[in-house]
């Protein structure tokens, strides 16, 4: 199709020779191509032919009149503008073809400004439907490369731009998001689109090991490096030569390895525990974290010139609160997903069902979703999964405990105990938030860096949990197992 309406295509349909030829000298001087046509059933066949930005036909013709040309040329094209026109004497058909979808009609005898502005707005309005259907094009091409990686919210199709601009080139990624998000999806997509897909990605779970472990794994080893050490080995690094390794967590790493791997971004080289040589290799790494670097980074926790390294391009994934647009789509790719893996194709969620997912916000993000779906297909007895397979504590939004009020023992002054109410009032908002920092600033409804000041200022610490042990990665420090996950900042 033509790109502008001065040069877009016209037919047009009239049985008067003298009128068609007044609408062909009045566009062509305007700069429309234009060709003609005596009756409705030779507009038809060039409108079969040939591709036209609109259709001006006139209503009382011999034959096939203007009523049934539109319908016609609906069956071939439902979005090509058509312009009727039409006698006084014929005005109700004119309406009636209005109604059968013509774009506008104009009156004999008609004023040439009149048929320009209807033309022009006739073909501003084809453009505009042919923008729309090829943008839908573009995104569903776009975004249907990440067939893992659901989510058609503003916030995911971001995420999916950075990956596409991001995947071609050399430069090292930083994905940043909380627990369960996605980050080793996005990572496998970034070494998926880019040039070195066809070699090998990585994945180095980075807060398992010890020191001297992590750094065997990545670098390899010389015979006799450390006791134990009976034949040389090669390191991960060593397998993702020429491809894409990714650090999951790598805040975790420790600072002794931080030195050695900042050598590897810088100098593209490296030499195996115990040994001498220089191997060199070449890497892309990309690195995920869920917890704030930066911070880490001004406590002494992680290496100033290390993050900064990281820092080249950084692509964050929001929470699943924060794109609740997306719950339906996921619903539906998990249900798919263990319907054919438990042979139960075809299940349907209850809207009720779904209320209560769309209601609770997920501090385990998508993870978490996907195991409640995976647990309802799996107890589901009929083809219907309601409101009764949802977990009990999905169904229950958390509150925010007030602390009991007691009266101040004596001597003790109002400053004190406004500041013993106010660190009760934290403590209670981080446990009813899961100890997610932004989620506890809104139920107190300040600022999440006006939270977390205030817990350095109280200096309020991880509660030790009563069961089994927390997940590390969850921690508010990541390094004891039994602490309560009080304080962690989802930043």
């Amino acid at each position: 199709m033509p790109g502008t309406v001065r040069h877009a295509a016209v037919l047009v349909i009239d049985d008067e020779e003298i009128m068609r030829e007044i609408l062909e000298a009045l566009l062509v001087r305007e700069g429309y191509s234009v060709r003609l046509a005596s009756g409705g059933a030779e507009g038809l066949e060039l409108a079969r032919s040939l591709p036209f930005d609109a259709v001006i036909t006139d209503v009382m013709m011999p034959g096939m009149d203007g009523g049934q040309v539109l319908d016609e040329i609906h069956k071939l094209d439902e979005d090509l503008p058509v312009i009727m026109i039409t006698a006084f004497a014929s005005m109700e058909n004119a309406v009636s073809a209005m109604k059968r979808g013509a774009f506008d009609y104009i009156t004999k005898p008609f004023k040439n400004d009149e048929v320009l502005v209807v033309l022009r707005n006739a073909i501003e309005r084809r453009r505009l439907q042919i923008e729309n259907v090829t943008l839908k094009q573009d995104l569903q091409a776009r975004y249907s490369k990440f067939a893992n990686i659901i989510g058609r919210s503003p916030r995911m199709k971001q995420v999916f731009d950075l990956i596409i601009q991001a995947a071609p080139s050399r430069s090292t990624i930083l994905i940043t998001g909380e627990s369960g998000t996605g980050k080793e999806l996005v990572a496998r997509a970034i070494h998926t689109h880019s040039a070195r897909a066809d070699k090998a990605f990585v994945t180095v779970n980075s807060g398992n090991l010890p020191p001297d472990l992590l750094e065997s794994t990545l670098f390899g080893h010389v015979k006799g490096a450390f006791t134990g050490a009976v034949y040389p080995k090669k390191g991960l690094f060593d397998l993702a030569d020429k491809g894409s390794i990714f650090f999951d967590e790598i805040g975790n790493v420790p600072l002794e390895t931080q030195a050695k791997l900042l050598r590897v971004m810088q100098e593209r080289e490296f030499m195996r525990l115990g040994g001498m040589e220089t191997i060199k290799v070449d890497v892309r790494i990309i690195a995920a974290t869920n917890v704030d670097l930066k911070r880490d980074m001004e406590e002494g926790r992680f290496r100033e010139d290390l993050f900064y390294r990281l820092h080249v391009i950084s692509i964050h994934l929001p929470a699943l609160r924060d794109r609740k647009d997306d719950i339906p789509l996921l619903v539906q790719h998990f249900m798919e997903k263990y319907g054919e893996e438990n042979g139960r194709p075809g299940l349907e969620l209850s809207p009720e069902a779904l209320d209560l997912l769309m209601d609770y916000d997920w501090p385990g993000n998508v993870r978490e979703l996907e195991n409640v779906i995976e647990r309802a297909v799996v107890l589901s007895a009929g083809p219907r999964i309601g409101p009764d397979l949802v977990p009990d504590h999905v169904r229950r939004t958390p509150s925010l405990q007030i602390p009991s009020v007691v009266m101040p023992p004596e001597g003790v002054s109002l400053k004190e105990v406004t500041l013993a109410y106010e660190r009760l009032w934290i403590e209670s908002a981080l446990e009813a938030a899961g100890g997610v920092q932004k989620r506890a600033a809104e139920l107190l409804r300040i600022k999440p860096t006006t939270l977390n000041e205030m817990i350095k200022r109280y200096d309020i610490r991880p509660r030790r949990r009563k069961g089994p042990a927390a997940d590390p990665s969850t921690t508010a420090t990541g390094a004891d197992d039994e602490l309560e996950p009080v304080g962690r900042n989802s930043d």
